[in-house]
């Protein structure tokens, strides 16, 4: 069948009240027939984090990004081995895990790669289906379907592997009303409620070794049915110092996006590079949050202490950025006095701006994104933004 408004949306999406329209707008939604689709995935469910410290972790988050804690786990309701808040901005889900049991592997994930995303999990409308298919395709099965309940109903789950030690659980939560799942009870907190600053989950961000980012390209093809939407290679993301190669893979609503990056041959050590040495390994380098007002959500944010990439005077002031991007709903200077890239494709335009490191270790980091009609991901802006990340490697000596 086509796919219907409905069935694209997420349950997080319902939630917070999104409709088709502005999904749309929001994350370059497109028409999508699931009828022949091998591994149909209706959107994203959640990230799922292992952190030193989830209660700080999720203080933070609430305080600072604005998000809301709406369920908890942990020692108070039979959990022994982690606290777990669930917290959310408008369709974007987080859980922050952080170990109580020092055995836990909740534990061993933060000793090994520090605060980082462990599960990609993604919301499907027929679990057994999708895990079928990824079996007879070689993918690693790490859980088998399997049904978890409460007096609020029954969510079906299961979870494969993905790149290092990432994982995509997916959740058919159609027969839950629950606060997220069953072992949660629901939690709110009293800090007061404000809109969201930003709105949905754009892309995830996966960094791979070198000569592993076809392998995975594939993986997203042949197993989950993912295609092809976007290749960068050679100069497209180079400077004269470091270098590095991208492929986009996307469901086929493009509901759920997956740039795919690998580091390349150059003088000296690229962002990549840098990545895959400070997390000891592959994994998700950096979250894009859909904002309707990215002017506003970065003076929210900065005012809060959030730190961005700086972007030169001179990168407004260049002619060539002037007429490649036209007319765009606000003031270049405007973007220029918040350090906010814009570029245009054939589709439209988009506003992005990235944040510094989050953690400790120079790994992952946000990318807030405001999009008017451009599917791209700011190829335009690619050159600017690589001699930024560029700039900060240097000051930590990793350049």
């Amino acid at each position: 069948m086509t796919t219907t408004p409905d069935t694209i949306l997420t349950d997080a999406e319902r939630l917070a009240d999104l409709d088709l329209e502005q999904l749309r707008r929001l994350v370059g939604l497109v028409e999508h027939d699931d009828s022949a689709d091998p591994f149909p995935v209706t959107g994203w469910d959640a990230l799922v984090w292992a952190v030193g410290n989830a209660t700080q972790a999720a203080a933070y988050y609430e305080n600072v990004y604005g998000m809301q804690v709406v369920a908890y786990s942990g020692p108070e309701t039979g959990n022994r081995d982690h606290h777990a808040y669930v917290l959310q901005s408008g369709a974007v889900r987080f859980v922050l895990k952080g170990a109580v049991d020092p055995d836990s592997t909740v534990a061993d994930h933060h000793r090994r790669h520090g605060d980082g995303v462990v599960d990609i999990a993604l919301e499907v409308p027929d679990v057994d289906r999708c895990i079928e298919h990824a079996r007879a395709q070689g993918a690693t099965v790490l859980e088998e379907p399997h049904d978890v309940s409460d007096e609020h109903g029954t969510v079906r789950v299961a979870a494969i592997a993905t790149y290092g030690d990432t994982r995509h659980s997916l959740v058919d939560r159609s027969r839950y009303v629950g606060p997220y799942l069953p072992g949660f009870v629901e939690r709110r907190t009293t800090t007061r409620r404000e809109a969201p600053v930003f709105q949905a989950l754009d892309h995830v961000v996966g960094n791979v070794e070198l000569g592993h980012m076809d392998e995975w390209v594939d993986f997203y093809g042949r197993v989950m049915g993912f295609t092809n939407m976007a290749e960068f290679i050679g100069d497209d993301i180079a400077t004269d110092y470091s270098a590095l190669m991208s492929k986009v893979v996307a469901s086929g609503n493009h509901r759920v996006k997956f740039p795919l990056n690998e580091p390349a041959i150059a003088k000296k050590k690229s962002q990549i590079d840098e990545y895959l040495e400070f997390y000891r390994g592959p994994g998700a380098q950096h979250l894009a949050l859909a904002t309707e007002d990215i002017l506003a959500t970065v003076d929210h944010l900065r005012e809060r202490g959030v730190q961005f990439l700086a972007t030169p005077e001179s990168y407004y002031t260049d002619p060539a950025l002037r007429a490649r991007i036209g007319e765009v709903r606000v003031p270049i200077e405007e973007l220029q006095s918040r350090g906010i890239l814009v570029d245009r494709d054939e589709d439209g335009y988009l506003l992005q701006i990235f944040t510094k490191p989050i953690g400790d270790r120079p790994t992952v980091f946000f990318e807030l994104i405001e999009r008017h009609g451009s599917l791209g991901f700011g190829k335009g802006n690619f050159q600017a933004l690589f001699e930024a990340i560029e700039r900060e490697q240097a000051k930590r000596g990793n350049f």
